[in-house]
């Protein structure tokens, strides 16, 4: 049968901030972990998909204690309110969900703070929130936290001349680059937590081929790649498993004991796309560690902000 959400220890008295929390793989991580005991900040752009999101988990669970904040990840002025705000609360953080993301927008565009959107979504603003969330993290013996990959991981390198691919914008393999770079940073994390003596666990997982919005709307891309996902979609999509069942390797690495810091955990079945939750097979490029090390050098640079 394997691991499901029965299997989640007790989560009372635990803080949970889960990133792109009002729907898919976040919503279903946040019902999960509030079913569980946590109390969970869903943290979203929206205001009203934010409130809606909140009415559904509080009707699931009425005792459930949650509340949505605003936080657009694409804007480093939002992403250091809502952390100001989080500090003002002067109150640690057990586990860190970093889970929201765009995919493939046809046409390369550009956030307010002049970064590529992708990579300012998906990967650089959840960069800048741990850092500004680590003194929070740190509070807590044993705070893990969890970034959200893909199998897109696997198809792109980083290329640390071109991280807002300006050279070249080709949609999916600028998403697939962005969720390198995710895995990449929790296992950086995870290396510098061990040698700074943070007390942090730095985990990663993938969802396989899940059925959200992101997967069943995207990638709007052009090139091969754009006609074989319009070929392959209406294929695949009925077979892919719905989002609470995907969230189950974000679940594992969140909450399960035998989830170890620089895991790497999604779906064992075919090529990963669904299956019992397991250890994830780990891209290549991700065990690069002098890139590795460049990559979150260039990311304190861009975001203006260190890990203390």
């Amino acid at each position: 049968m394997g691991w499901t959400t029965v299997d989640i220890p007790s989560q009372s008295g635990r803080l949970a901030v889960i990133t792109g929390a009002t729907g898919g793989l976040g919503y279903e991580t946040a019902l999960a972990l509030a079913a569980a005991g946590a109390e969970v900040v869903l943290a979203s752009r929206n205001d009203g998909k934010g409130a809606d999101a909140l009415a559904r988990l509080r009707a699931a669970h009425p005792s459930a204690t949650a509340r949505f904040e605003r936080l657009d990840l694409a804007s480093l002025d939002s992403v250091a309110a809502f952390a100001e705000r989080r500090l003002a609360e002067d109150r640690g953080i057990d586990l860190l969900v970093n889970n929201a993301g765009v995919m493939a927008p046809p046409d390369r565009q550009v956030t307010v703070d002049g970064f590529e959107l992708q990579f300012a979504t998906n990967y650089l603003g959840h960069f800048a929130l741990t850092a500004r969330l680590l003194p929070l993290l740190r509070r807590v013996p044993g705070a893990r936290l969890v970034n959200v990959s893909s199998l897109a991981a696997n198809l792109d390198s980083i290329d640390l001349t071109d991280l807002q691919s300006e050279q070249a914008y080709v949609p999916f393999r600028t998403y697939g680059m962005t969720k390198l770079a995710m895995l990449m940073m929790a296992l950086e994390f995870q290396r510098r937590s061990e040698a700074a003596g943070w007390g942090i666990d730095g985990l990663a997982a993938h969802p396989g081929y899940a059925r959200t919005d992101i997967i069943g709307n995207g990638p709007a891309s052009r090139g091969l790649r754009a006609v074989l996902w319009r070929i392959t979609k209406p294929v695949l999509l009925p077979f892919s498993p719905p989002a609470g069942q995907a969230a189950l390797p974000i679940l594992f690495a969140a909450t399960s004991p035998d989830a170890r810091g620089g895991g790497f955990y999604g779906p064992t079945g075919w090529r990963e796309l669904r299956g019992p939750t397991g250890t994830a097979k780990m891209p290549a490029r991700a065990l690069d560690g002098p890139a590795a090390t460049r990559l979150w050098e260039t990311s304190e640079r861009l975001v203006g902000v260190r890990f203390a």
